[in-house]
């Protein structure tokens, strides 16, 4: 049977591996910027970490801010990636 609440199922299957996936690349990005900046290092843009956040990885990136102790001075991601996260639970809370 290929009904809207099979759909439906799938879509949020799919939607929650993504979540999962792009929110661990926010981690394991935070970690090695933070590995990178001890060791003086060439570093991960901004961009492309406020770009991860963006794409549904805040909670990722979040979490590594806190736990590897990276980005945690800078204004745009003290308020920043919270302010991000608000957005996508409230986006996501309305649409589902």
């Amino acid at each position: 049977k290929n009904t809207i609440n099979t759909k439906i199922g799938g879509i949020m299957y799919y939607l929650s591996v993504y979540i999962f996936t792009i929110n661990l690349m926010g981690f394991i990005l935070m970690a090695m910027d933070k590995n990178l900046a001890k060791n003086n290092k060439l570093r991960i843009p901004e961009n492309a970490l406020f770009l991860i956040s963006l794409l549904l990885g805040s909670i990722g990136i979040l979490l590594g801010m806190y736990i590897f102790r990276h980005k945690t001075k800078k204004k745009g991601f003290v308020y920043g990636i919270p302010s991000i996260l608000l957005m996508q639970l409230i986006v996501l809370y309305y649409l589902f």
